[in-house]
């Protein structure tokens, strides 16, 4: 059940926040930097990169396909991580918008 504290918020305020907790992990930004660069890759590619166990490496691809911005797909016996374009776009939008917003006086 969602918490009734979360309807207090926009849509978008709450988009923002996920993308963000989605990208606040040094690992998270450097899976999301390999994929940029390569379009795709194998979990064990990552998981060779990322200097954390398999496991952690697995919970931060969770994180990322939770908010959206990375998807898989499974090749057996191998699953495969790519940025979900339309979302890395609006995650690009939103937080282009946010970081507009002045300072007041």
């Amino acid at each position: 059940m969602a918490s009734p504290k979360r309807n207090k918020f926009s849509r978008e305020d709450i988009r923002v926040a996920r993308f963000a907790k989605a990208m606040s992990h040094p690992a998270r930004v450097a899976v999301l930097r390999m994929l940029a660069a390569k379009e795709a890759c194998y979990f064990n590619e990552i998981s060779k990169k990322i200097p954390l166990a398999g496991s952690t490496v697995s919970q931060h691809m969770y994180e990322l396909k939770r908010a959206g911005i990375v998807q898989d797909s499974y090749e057996p016996p191998r699953i495969k991580y790519s940025i979900d374009s339309r979302k890395w776009k609006q995650a690009r939008r939103y937080f282009r918008d946010f970081l507009k917003i002045k300072q007041g006086k």
